[in-house]
């Protein structure tokens, strides 16, 4: 397989996107961060304390795999107000990798749901936070709604290796969607 494709890394405020599209680019990242404010915090769901900023516009990095195919990475913001931007940035992408927390799932309903209605296909990593609960991958798929061909995994996303494995389950299900398809 060779070429390049736009991807997405979307999911809600704090799962991870910024470090994982940090972690894997192979250039300097483009990261639009800004200061939380207090203003914020009216209409911006509580997020881990430790959280100082947020992305406001996009991250961007890119990741050849194999050599051949290159990656093409656009972290959306986490906030459901930034969907106006979410709309833009899927323009040309091919699919998306939805990060989610297991510490709370349902925040990952509103990210879920913009790409269904955006039509673009997407697998599912679960962001591993070390105080947060391991569920088995059936019970994720309940609580989550995902269809059966969804793809669902695991990653770090401050591990390099694991959040690669994670982008090629995604680049794996979108092969698999193409040729359905054709």
């Amino acid at each position: 397989m060779s070429g390049a494709a736009k991807i997405l890394v979307v999911g809600p405020l704090g799962v991870g996107k910024t470090t994982l599209i940090g972690t894997v680019s192979e250039i300097e990242p483009l990261s639009t961060e800004a200061s939380m404010t207090r203003a914020g915090v009216r209409v911006d769901p509580a997020v881990d304390s430790g959280k100082k900023t947020t992305t406001v516009a996009l991250d961007f990095g890119r990741l050849t795999i194999d050599g051949d195919l290159v990656l093409y990475l656009f972290g959306t913001p986490g906030q459901q107000r930034f969907l106006p931007a979410w709309r833009d940035l899927a323009k040309g992408a091919l699919g998306a990798l939805a990060l989610v927390d297991s510490r709370d799932l349902a925040a990952s309903f509103d990210a879920l749901d913009n790409l269904e209605d955006l039509d673009l296909p997407f697998a599912v990593a679960v962001n591993v936070f070390p105080s947060g609960p391991r569920y088995e991958a059936d019970d994720i798929r309940t609580a989550l709604d995902l269809l059966p061909g969804t793809p669902l995994v695991t990653c770090d996303a401050r591990d390099r290796a694991s959040s690669i494995g994670a982008l090629i389950a995604l680049a794996r299900h979108l092969i698999h969607v193409a040729t359905e398809s054709s």
